[in-house]
């Protein structure tokens, strides 16, 4: 055997033996192919499979679509949004193939040819590269450098580039196999990083240049291709000089192979020269972030909805363990936000800030506003917050807490840019200072909901994402006499009536505090008068007078306050004292809204839904909302309620009439406003029969608010955000369900709340079809996707002056 070997190899004419070790060659390289992809021994390491090959999971942006199909973002880690090759201009094609791999329809995987070519050049020292875009592809796809590991072998100095090289070619062969060279292409150019946080041709082409992929030109297919030989180097923004070197030496390779056609013809040396001397004319934009788009509050808060989802398992196949990945899963979230409502309601907050902003800063002058309840300033709040500041938290780690040191560099000027109403602005400044300018900005929060849906339609989290983080539908502040809705319903629920009289008079209770001291709490009015009248409570209701609804609170129990309101959608925790009734426990303007939605819906509760339905990347729905009602609260309680809150529009909402008297023949209102302490948080929420809408102005901080209630209460701040947004809404001839009128009360005497003392009672004609069944789901709901228990809310600094206790409004 070993002479037959000898012979065949090293005896007889030349070309046999070469013949010879070329096949014994042949055999050797598939033999090692063989080994790396079955990892013989354990040797290379895991590779693909054709299993993995035949069904690549590639990163892909998640996007997020409103109820009526317009994008509001994308979640990614790496921002890609596939095309089919159809989609992809043929100039670019060309443009990737001349460039990339010149004989791409000719091999099947590993360009034999190219690689004699590269070691030739090795050898006379001209190095290049020889892989295949098919190589390139397995390497961007499958990660083969750095997903698998090269077994024992890959430990060995040297070997461990060999071993990856071979799985890409090993790889690069299954692709030829499986795939057509035109899905090749596809998912090459789905897939490659164009730098810039631009991952695919789709992406490529709207973040440089602000087309389509199939509306490519030229010079702008040369300067993509040429990105792929070093994403930094020719990246046009960062070094424009390379990026235009790299594009006309792309662009001279697509000449010399006769693809470069100019009106129908074959382009002539001085076209090429015309395009050769065509600037890169990029469309002016920054990187693309996932919080850019539309709503932003609304897509932080949706990314904890669908976690919520998947915790109840609401998503088949998915549960608190196995999520649905939204930064590279490449779902299709069709969400309830209708794009149109939300830019009705971002122009309603813009509006009425400016004014709100425009009246602060007249009001406080040169005076700094954050003051405690004596109406002194509170000493080093600006620094305390600065100092809590990212730039703040930096110097403490680098000065290792030296206080001197930290408050020196605070106080340094240097370029800082900050919010303005006209757009982002720079200034010089220290750090301190710019706290200090932005803490003079007062916030908001907006919400809108359709109460028979529960499908939030609008959500506005304040001013400014880019400047303000803290979400204020999500955020938690005193509601002030928004929350009597809860004190009232539940005296509804034990029997009272709207045209039931309580007495307007002074009022007090003494709470013994330990050590024999006493404490008076005495509820006084926002205007501290009383009118030592017996009102009905509708009247009461309606001109939120505090006395009455502190005793109709004692009267029903402060404990049956909470769990109404706990039934009809409050979430946040509630402090059962005495002061519940006027509404001075925490709770946030999403879970306020939705309760009042309890009440437009006849009594029956369902949690807010901020999702239609989701598909995955393959289209299929993997997701559908389905509303789950419970009863909350009796249907005359609710009716009663409806009434009431109709009746605030003759007390302190009545300036919505502003804005909604051209709506009044079709359309029937309520509303409540609120406003606690020293008027730091303000308050309106509006009712219609089809959208409930409520609006929160208030400081960054507690302390910092108006000193007067004609400036600071909600019918003069939230008021009108609510009717800058429905006035808007109801113009809208698309939203013309929204103009209806509340059914007609099913088995209730009108007398219940049509009794002396109540101002106004609309006429209402329109008949209605009712079914009386009760379809409700008692299913019980764990967790509350709203909280803000992630997301730190702003902690005012500490005030060591003695507060003066004022109370609820």
């Amino acid at each position: 055997m070993r002479t037959k070997l000898k012979k065949l190899f090293f005896a007889g004419p030349w070309y046999r033996c070469a013949a010879a070790w070329f096949v014994a060659f042949l055999v050797l390289i598939i033999l090692l192919f063989v080994a790396v992809d079955c990892n013989f021994c354990y040797l290379f390491g895991r590779s693909p499979g054709f299993d993995d090959i035949e069904d690549p999971v590639v990163n892909e942006a998640s996007e997020v679509y409103t109820c009526d199909d317009v994008l509001m973002g994308r979640y990614f880690n790496e921002n890609r949004t596939p095309v089919t090759y159809e989609e992809i201009s043929p100039i670019m094609i060309r443009t990737l193939i001349d460039t990339e791999d010149e004989r791409f329809y000719l091999h099947h995987g590993i360009d034999v040819v190219g690689l004699f070519s590269a070691a030739r050049d090795i050898v006379l020292g001209r190095g290049r590269g020889a892989s295949t875009i098919s190589q390139q592809l397995a390497k961007n796809m499958f990660r083969t450098r750095t997903r698998y590991s090269t077994g024992l072998l890959g430990q060995i100095p040297g070997i461990k580039i060999l071993v990856m090289k071979a799985k890409e070619w090993i790889v690069a062969m299954k692709l030829e196999w499986l795939f057509s060279k035109e899905e090749i292409l596809t998912m090459y150019l789905n897939t490659v990083d164009f730098g810039s946080n631009a991952y695919g041709i789709k992406t490529a082409a709207r973040t440089y240049f602000g087309t389509t992929p199939d509306a490519l030109t030229y010079e702008q297919a040369a300067t993509l291709v040429g990105l792929l030989k070093a994403t930094s180097l020719y990246n046009p923004r960062l070094n424009p000089k390379n990026s235009l070197q790299r594009r006309n030496t792309v662009l001279q390779l697509v000449y010399d192979h006769g693809h470069i056609y100019l009106d129908g013809q074959m382009a002539t040396p001085s076209q090429l020269d015309s395009l050769l001397s065509l600037p890169i004319a990029m469309k002016p934009r920054v990187t693309e972030s996932y919080q850019d788009g539309m709503a932003p509050y609304f897509r932080e808060a949706l990314k904890n909805y669908i976690d919520y989802l998947c915790n109840q398992g609401l998503v088949p196949g998915h549960d608190a363990i196995n999520k649905l990945d939204l930064d590279a899963g490449g779902l299709r979230i069709y969400c309830s936000i209708d794009s149109r409502m939300q830019a009705y309601a971002e122009a309603a907050v813009r509006k009425q800030m400016q004014v709100i902003q425009g009246r602060f800063n007249e009001h406080w002058g040169q005076t700094n506003p954050w003051q405690n309840a004596n109406h002194q300033e509170i000493r080093g709040f600006a620094e305390d917050i600065a100092r809590r500041s990212p730039h703040g938290r930096y110097l403490s780690a680098k000065f290792k807490e030296n206080a001197d040191s930290i408050d020196y560099y605070l106080r340094q000027p240097h370029t800082v840019r900050l919010f303005s109403y006209g757009g982002p602005i720079e200034q010089e400044m220290s750090t301190i200072d710019s706290v200090r300018y932005m803490l003079r900005f007062m916030h908001t929060g907006f919400v809108a909901i359709e109460p028979d849906t529960r499908f939030v339609r609008a959500w506005v989290g304040d001013i400014d994402f880019h400047s303000w983080q803290v979400d204020n539908v999500r955020a938690v502040h005193q509601p002030g006499s928004t929350f009597k809705l809860f004190v009232y319903t539940e005296a509804m629920n034990q029997g009272l009536n709207p045209t039931d009289r309580r007495l307007d008079s002074y009022i007090s209770y003494t709470d013994n505090i330990g050590g024999g001291k006493t404490r008076v709490w005495a509820p006084h009015n926002a205007n501290g008068t009383y009118s030592y009248k017996e009102l009905t409570l509708k009247t009461a209701f309606a001109m939120s007078v505090n006395t009455i609804a502190v005793r109709v609170g004692m009267e029903c129990g402060v404990h049956n306050i909470a769990q109404t309101a706990y039934a009809m959608g409050i979430k946040t925790k509630l402090n059962e004292t005495r002061s519940l009734t006027l509404g001075s426990s925490e709770v946030n303007l999403l879970e306020l809204v939705n309760s009042y939605c309890t009440v437009a819906n006849e009594g029956r509760y369902a949690m807010p839904m901020l999702v239609e339905r989701i598909e995955d990347r393959d289209g299929n729905l993997i997701y559908q909302a389905k509303r789950k009602e419970k009863k909350a609260i009796p249907y005359r309680s609710a009716y009663l309620m409806q009434k009431m809150l109709e009746g605030g529009l003759s007390g302190t909402s009545s300036s919505l009439w502003n804005y909604v008297r051209p709506f009044y023949a079709d359309t029937e209102f309520g509303g409540k406003t609120g406003t606690s302490n020293n008027h730091a948080d303000a308050w309106f929420v509006g009712v219609t029969p089809k959208l409930v809408g409520g609006a929160w102005v208030g400081g960054e901080y507690p302390s910092i608010h108006f000193r007067t209630g004609a400036l600071g209460q909600g019918s003069k701040t939230a008021l009108p955000i609510f009717g800058e947004f429905i006035k808007s809404v109801l113009s809208d001839e698309s939203f013309s369900k929204y103009r209806v009128k509340f059914p007609p009360a099913k088995g209730l005497d009108p007398r219940l709340w049509t009794g002396s003392g109540y101002a106004y009672t609309q006429p209402d004609t329109t008949s209605y079809d009712y079914d009386y069944s009760d379809t409700s789901d008692e299913t019980e709901e764990t967790g509350n996707p709203f909280s803000l228990e992630e997301q730190e809310q702003p902690v005012e600094p500490e005030d060591d002056t003695e507060p003066v206790e004022e109370e609820e409004m």
